[in-house]
């Protein structure tokens, strides 16, 4: 059974969502407000009645998603082969809350587990095909990767000093020498085609199945347009031996494309490994396993 989170994180509860959605949306006033069972962290997000969600940023970094999300979600749905979120209003702040926030409609399913998939290389394929249609949705005024996707979507090289910084610190942890040379790869590389979109946060907790079917992608708070690199990182972290090739093969990416996604999964899982790896022996060790996994990975193909 799913354990829901205790309610109040980052100071906002079911209390205030129901304030707000009273002051400002009373056509709703009255339906049932629950936290979801799985939150995300940039987000609090809560049932509001059977069909609907509501989706609150935590912090001011995470308020620009607000607006690129309501704006280019409607735009970019009808060319994606899965659900994404409909966007159905836009509240302002109110009730003590400092930002905007959003009600979307709910999407039906569970998140990507491997135990909820049967066929992992079919999965993977149906990933890579929602990939290929977002990088072919017209990218003519996209938000263009920076601050607002925390740099998903540009290079690499903006986490470089954090990245050299965890390397120092794991050293005699992880074999950072090989490390040293997958990160050095990814920099060397550099986008030269056209910008594309991009999610910026593919990963299981934002895929959606049902019957072992991908049925709809969430969460595009640091999509934008730019480098899709930073979209393969799920060749490492839900993927592996046949899923992987399937999914390597059907998102039909470069070898310096790859290279760089390779960067990407490093950064983020060394970043996780440095903060929990005295703390947090479960989290620890899969952010060890992806280590691993990439620079499994680098060495066949270097």
């Amino acid at each position: 059974m799913a354990h829901t989170p205790p309610d109040g994180r980052a100071g906002i509860d079911a209390a205030l969502v129901r304030r707000l959605i009273a002051a400002q949306f009373p056509r709703w006033d009255g339906l049932p407000v629950t936290p979801v069972e799985v939150d995300g962290w940039d987000n609090r997000t809560y049932r509001l009645g059977d069909r609907m969600t509501v989706r609150l940023p935590t912090a001011p970094g995470y308020v620009a998603a607000v607006d690129k999300e309501n704006h280019w979600l409607p735009r970019l749905a009808p060319s994606l082969p899965v659900a994404v979120p409909p966007v159905l209003a836009k509240g302002v702040p109110g009730e003590g809350y400092p930002h905007p926030w959003s009600v979307r409609g709910w999407l039906p399913g569970e998140t990507a587990d491997r135990g909820r998939i049967d066929d992992m290389p079919r999965f993977a394929v149906q990933v890579a095909e929602f990939l290929v249609a977002l990088q072919r949705c017209d990218a003519t005024g996209g938000p263009a990767a920076g601050a607002h996707s925390w740099y998903r979507g540009a290079s690499p090289a903006h986490y470089d000093d954090e990245t050299r910084r965890c390397l120092a610190a794991l050293r005699g942890r992880v074999d950072t020498g090989r490390a040293a040379a997958v990160w050095d790869a990814a920099l060397a590389t550099e986008r030269r085609d056209a910008p594309v979109w991009f999610h910026g946060d593919i990963a299981s907790g934002n895929l959606l199945v049902r019957d072992g079917e991908l049925t709809a992608v969430i969460d595009f708070g640091t999509s934008g347009v730019g480098d899709p690199a930073c979209d393969l990182v799920i060749a490492w972290t839900l993927f592996s031996g046949d899923s992987r090739e399937s999914f390597r093969k059907a998102v039909c990416q470069d070898d310096a494309t790859w290279a760089r996604a390779r960067g990407w999964a490093l950064w983020k899982s060394l970043l996780v490994l440095s903060e929990c790896i005295d703390t947090d022996p479960q989290r620890a060790a899969t952010n060890h396993h992806v280590i691993t996994e990439v620079l499994a990975d680098h060495d066949r193909r270097a």
